[in-house]
């Protein structure tokens, strides 16, 4: 998407929407408005709603990082725990057993 080509307010929509799809569990969302709205949030020169992007794009920065900390920890302590774990994270994890196939 050229970026360029959009007004300003229809870029602050945009970017609200990618914002709050984040929250529908969805934090993908958040990682694509912090770098598609980076430019206009911090490079662009000033602009009436670049102070509304800025704060959803540093937002959706922040969503991104916590997202990734919780799924990086996830996979971790699944990684360590799962033999002890037994049948349960079998069911849990994309093994497919010998038996099945």
């Amino acid at each position: 998407m050229d970026l360029g080509r959009v007004k300003d307010d229809v870029k602050l929509d945009l970017c609200r929407k990618y914002y709050l799809g984040g929250f529908a569990f969805l934090p993908f969302l958040w990682f694509i408005n912090s770098v598609w709205f980076f430019k206009d949030a911090f490079i662009k020169e000033s602009y009436d709603q670049q102070k509304q992007i800025k704060t959803y794009v540093i937002r959706s920065m922040i969503g991104t990082a916590i997202w990734v900390a919780v799924i990086s920890t996830w996979v971790t302590v699944f990684q360590l725990y799962r033999a002890d774990w037994g049948e349960t994270a079998d069911r849990m994890s994309f093994i497919i057993p010998k038996g099945i196939v």
